[in-house]
């Protein structure tokens, strides 16, 4: 069955994007359908079901577009979301999360990232703490890709307090981009890992992917989306309590540390085990602790965390 659509008193690029991004994004919620835009025609073929489906969620789309200055990918997953609902199932042990842009498997390494990847999919809000080195970072990212990929969130979105390890931001050069980069750059690296470059890029300029210090996150509702605070060691109360109320409707939260690594002055100011312990027992929330034994990094790295948590004693 063929079917063509007319865009009419409306300029077709406001409802197909830049370079056709929202309808190639609307396409694919039509994998059995040829669709072809040809100016202001749309032209279907494939079954009715799925021609009378794609009409009337264009109608959506079009009337949104009258109540918006411009449209968006985000408002494709919106109109959409009705219809799928995050897949909550329960992965076996040593279950691949998702492949690395070099083809390699990325999945648990021992135990406890297998504890962590089960509590993900159990609840909305995970604690990973733990020693440096323990792929408590790297395993939340892939877990947040997994999700985007799987249309189960609408976006991912990356935070770290900018607190310095020994440094001063003001005397970095660049603007303030430029000074932030620097904390940011072990997040850029493990998406690096998982999305390829150029579609990494995409999803960066487009806000699918954010990548931000946490005081960006004030005044924000994180809805249908996964958001990690890393390093939230150098974060006090305060800031935590303002992150974690950020979380909206069908969200995923993981907040990873290492209280050992607390770059904060005062190293008492460090909210992260006083929250831990303030939200322990609620339902929704899971404690995932990593110890110098779950250490992935060089053998070397373990070592160096057994000699200095004996020296801090």
């Amino acid at each position: 069955m063929k079917k063509t659509i007319r865009l009419e008193a409306i300029d077709p690029i406001e409802i197909y994007g830049a370079e056709n991004r929202i309808l190639t994004e609307f396409r694919s919620h039509f994998p059995d359908l040829k669709v072809a835009a040809r100016g202001t025609d749309i032209i279907l073929d494939g079954s009715g079901k799925d021609i009378d489906r794609f009409s009337s969620k264009l109608d959506e789309l079009i009337e949104r577009r009258r109540r918006k200055t411009n449209l968006t990918v985000y408002d494709v997953e919106d109109i959409f979301d009705a219809e799928s609902s995050p897949d909550r199932f329960m992965p076996e042990e040593d279950a691949v999360i998702v492949h690395g842009t070099d083809g390699k498997a990325i999945k648990a390494r021992n135990k406890t990232q297998q504890e962590m990847v089960q509590a993900y999919f159990r609840d909305d809000l995970i604690f990973a703490v733990g020693p440096a080195g323990t792929g408590k970072t790297y395993i939340a990212i892939a877990l947040a890709v997994r999700a985007l990929k799987n249309r189960e969130i609408k976006r991912i979105i990356l935070t770290r307090p900018a607190v310095e390890a020994g440094e001063r931001l003001g005397f970095l050069p660049g603007d303030m981009k430029d000074k932030l980069d620097p904390y940011l750059q072990p997040l850029y690296d493990a998406l690096a890992d998982m999305i390829p470059s150029r579609k990494l890029q995409e999803f960066m300029s487009e806000g699918t992917i954010q990548i931000a210090p946490l005081a960006y996150m004030r005044g924000r509702t994180l809805d249908r989306a996964c958001v990690i605070l890393d390093e939230a060691q150098n974060t006090n109360t305060g800031q935590l309590k303002m992150f974690l109320t950020r979380m909206g409707a069908n969200a995923k939260f993981i907040v990873t540390g290492d209280a050992s690594q607390i770059d904060l002055p005062d190293k008492r100011d460090s909210g992260l085990l006083k929250v831990m312990d303030l939200v322990r027992g609620i339902k929704g929330v899971a404690t995932v602790l990593f110890t110098d034994k779950d250490i992935v990094r060089h053998p070397l790295v373990s070592k160096i965390v057994k000699a200095f948590d004996a020296y801090e004693q």
